[in-house]
């Protein structure tokens, strides 16, 4: 075997890759002793690069096209081997064919949530996930970062790498954003392209190009979502009291459908408008009254009348308002001398600042207070 093996390499005078595999970034061309012979020919389809690698170095890179490997086609390999006058026996070269087309529907998500603050629901856990494409822009830098003596490089080989990249520059745009929860469904597309801007660079130190970030979703936790769900219903149905009036009206339809069942229906339905009447009366505020014995409500009992509010006075005292204080602090300041009759005052009612004199509520504050002494002659 070991000797057809050489034989089959000695004959080889066609390199060529046709892979049609969906994820081989790289391969490199086998042969016998890495030898090519002289004059053979180089085929490079679409969407590859064909790199020759001479003793570890990085040497001629072929673009798409047939050549024949001959001195003048090689310039840098011809130059690392001392071939100054050219050569027609077999040379010594590791040939890698890159892909250069576009790697699509490669997937990103986040592993853990990520923590944010949301100016509406406070701390929330987001998760998110989406799609990215890239292909490879410098295969010479690809091999020099990456590949290195691999023979069969996959996207499964970066992915990882790359999605770690991909979330974390993410979780710092939703931190710096601010915008809220629940309108981030309208910024994917905006979220997609300041994350692709963040991370090219460090694509392209790989040899590769971030030509598209999708932001597909970002989401709650799923009990949070319930929770939202259920808020989301509240709103739609409204008026609950209405609702309940609508779906007992159904139900009176559908007893008088079921003639046999009336009887049932009818104590159904009193104790439906029952609950009704005390789902109405939770939703104007009132108590809840217990059904009579005869199966109607009772009247609701009478609500007393709020407590009268106390008076509150703002006043003019050193220049400056101050308050604002109810009558017990006002007699207080009274009886320290900190006001007196002349002093200014208003409360809410008042056209205008009026002296405390003046005010009829304000007149027993001044009852036990005595009257200013006369000027001495």
């Amino acid at each position: 075997m070991a000797i057809w093996d050489k034989l089959k390499g000695e004959l080889i005078d066609i390199i060529e890759w046709t892979d049609d595999s969906p994820d081989t970034i790289v391969y490199r061309f086998e042969r016998y002793g890495n030898e090519i012979k002289y004059g053979a020919r180089l085929t490079v389809r679409e969407g590859q690069v064909a790199v020759f690698v001479n003793m570890g170095q990085l040497a001629d890179v072929f673009q798409p096209g047939m050549y024949t490997l001959e001195t003048p086609n090689m310039p840098i390999l011809s130059t690392l081997q001392g071939w100054k006058h050219g050569f027609e026996s077999p040379f010594k070269a590791e040939v890698y064919f890159v892909s250069s087309r576009q790697f699509t529907d490669l997937k990103w998500g986040t592993k853990n949530p990520i923590m944010r603050r949301d100016p509406e629901f406070g701390p929330v856990r987001l998760r998110a996930f989406g799609t990215y494409a890239m292909k490879v822009e410098d295969a010479s830098q690809l091999l020099r970062e990456i590949v290195g003596t691999s023979g069969h490089f996959t996207t499964g080989d970066i992915i990882d790498q790359l999605r770690n990249i991909v979330v974390s520059r993410l979780t710092d745009t939703l931190g710096e954003s601010q915008i809220p929860l629940l309108d981030m469904a309208g910024n994917y597309d905006e979220f997609g392209v300041l994350v692709q801007q963040k991370i090219q660079a460090e694509f392209t130190e790989y040899g590769l190009n971030l030509t598209k970030l999708l932001v597909e979703n970002i989401s709650l936790p799923p009990a949070v979502e319930e929770a939202l769900d259920k808020r989301s219903s509240m709103g739609v149905l409204g008026d609950l009291n209405k609702f309940t009036q609508f779906q007992a009206a159904n139900a009176m339809e559908t007893a008088a459908a079921n003639p046999s069942g009336m009887a049932a229906g009818g104590m159904g339905m009193g104790m439906g408008f029952a609950m009704a009447n005390q789902m109405g009366q939770a939703m104007a505020g009132g108590q809840p009254q217990a059904p009579s014995a005869a199966g109607s409500a009772a009247a609701p009992a009478a609500t007393p009348p709020p407590l009268p509010s106390k008076a509150i006075f703002f006043a003019a005292i050193g220049g400056a308002q101050a308050g604002p204080f109810d009558l017990n602090t006002l007699t207080t300041k009274a009886q320290a001398g900190e006001i007196d009759r002349q002093t200014l005052v208003w409360k809410e009612g008042m056209a205008s600042w009026t002296a405390a004199g003046e005010v009829t509520e304000l007149g027993k504050l001044f009852a036990r207070v005595p009257p200013p002494l006369p000027p001495t002659s």
